[in-house]
């Protein structure tokens, strides 16, 4: 049997076992040994499967991610989402749709100092949907924009799926967080002309808030300090070249640290729930990461990634039709697997195909990263989806899932824009 054959049974056997619920990470882990196994033989294997947890646990590389998720958990328990909600509510929510609006702003807010999808959204629908719900908002718009407004964590950086896309990749981390900031704000900006959309069709979808003076707008500015001192120092740093992306994460999770102490939000309680929380996604993240790793090991030495690049290249295709394809495949994986499970299978396997066709590898990152955030919101799975549901109980997950879809639209057109001009990706990361 040949190599690329042996790598293709992998493939679908690994796919079996995500089916019958097998954990991403121990699947990939399994099959990537039993791979190698027929390969290159037990004793290689066994040396493959003994060293690689212990090179991707002692990296330093990757000590970016537990230091970002730490620094998201103290930005959680300092209550500065709420802080960040109160300000954009008080000079938005008078408007039709205001709420959704400010909540969508407040998720990017947040997301500029938490860099998870997941907590973006939890965090933000505890705050702003019974908000929304006293107003007599729409349950499809109101659950909608929140869920549609987390998935801006997972791109607005401090990114973890930059991190893992630049550890992935061999491209620089800094670089990918200055090309996340503009589509990030382009993203915000058409999920926010969405809901203006659909409360001018449909006005009593988001009925106006109260409406407040300028001393009140003025003086809830004062709420939003932490979130743009911690962003500017951390992003600052890395675009003036002072940190590297580590260095900044650690500086991040210190200063949210000091943030919530001089707010008195730690205490021993607090501080040890911060720690498991932070321990309990990283070990989830670093699981996916090793078995990957061993994974796309048996698909390197299976030649798969370099035939499908050979494949691809003698297609008489044009670029943008194989780059569609490939956005398809995201779209399709995203509807049934974590987005960081997606980043960590396919990377390896379709990277040599986007150096093959020359194609700038911040700006597919960027696109990339915009794709999984629709996954996070795709039925059936729509992990986004299920945190909003916990916020919102009583809410239907059909209901949710048809608030959804004006969201969906406005991030193709997002993704759109970006194939066309992807100087809005490139445009900061050129200056560094």
């Amino acid at each position: 049997m040949s190599p690329e054959i042996t790598g293709i049974i992998g493939i679908i056997v690994m796919f079996i076992l995500l089916a019958l619920r097998m954990y991403i990470g121990i699947a990939m882990a399994i099959v990537g040994f039993l791979g190698l196994f027929l390969l290159i033989g037990f004793d290689s294997a066994m040396g493959i499967l003994g060293i690689t947890p212990l090179a991707e646990g002692s990296s330093y590389t990757l000590s970016v991610i537990p230091l970002f998720v730490l620094m998201g958990q103290f930005a959680f328990i300092s209550g500065i989402s709420t802080d960040i909600y109160r300000t954009v509510y008080a000079w938005m929510g008078h408007m039709k749709g205001g709420l959704a609006m400010a909540t969508i702003l407040a998720c990017a807010g947040f997301a500029a100092i938490c860099g998870s999808s997941l907590a973006t959204g939890a965090t933000m629908g505890m705050v702003a949907i019974p908000e929304m719900k006293k107003y007599h908002y729409d349950h499809r718009l109101s659950t909608g924009c929140v869920a549609a407004g987390g998935t801006l964590g997972i791109l607005i950086p401090p990114s973890i799926g930059f991190v893992i896309y630049g550890i992935l990749t061999e491209v620089s981390i800094g670089k990918l967080f200055m090309a996340g900031f503009i589509p990030g704000i382009l993203l915000a900006s058409t999920f926010i002309i969405a809901v203006y959309i659909q409360c001018k069709i449909n006005p009593s979808m988001g009925p106006r808030g109260l409406k407040t003076t300028w001393k009140d707008k003025i003086k809830s500015l004062a709420g939003t300090w932490g979130m743009l001192l911690l962003f500017i120092i951390v992003m600052g740093g890395i675009y003036m070249g002072i940190f590297t992306p580590t260095e900044a994460a650690g500086v991040g999770a210190f200063g949210a640290f000091i943030f919530s102490l001089s707010k008195g939000k730690i205490n021993m309680k607090s501080l040890v729930w911060c720690l498991l929380e932070t321990g309990k996604t990283t070990a989830m993240i670093f699981l996916i990461i090793i078995g990957a790793n061993i994974f796309s090991t048996f698909l390197g030495l299976a030649r798969l990634p370099i035939s499908l690049a050979d494949f691809i290249a003698t297609l008489a295709l044009p670029k943008i039709a194989i780059l569609i394809g490939i956005i398809l495949i995201f779209i399709a994986l995203g509807c049934v697997m974590d987005c960081y499970a997606i980043m960590i299978l396919t990377v390896p396997i379709l990277f040599p195909v986007i150096e093959t066709l020359q194609i700038d590898p911040i700006w597919f990152g960027v696109i990339m990263v915009i794709v999984l955030e629709i996954g996070l919101i795709t039925p059936p799975v729509g992990l986004n989806v299920f945190v909003i549901k916990n916020a919102a109980p009583d809410v239907p997950l059909t209901t949710i899932f048809k608030g959804i879809w004006p969201f969906l639209i406005s991030a193709f057109i997002a993704i759109v824009l970006l194939i066309i001009f992807p100087q809005i990706a490139l445009f900061l990361p050129s200056f560094m």
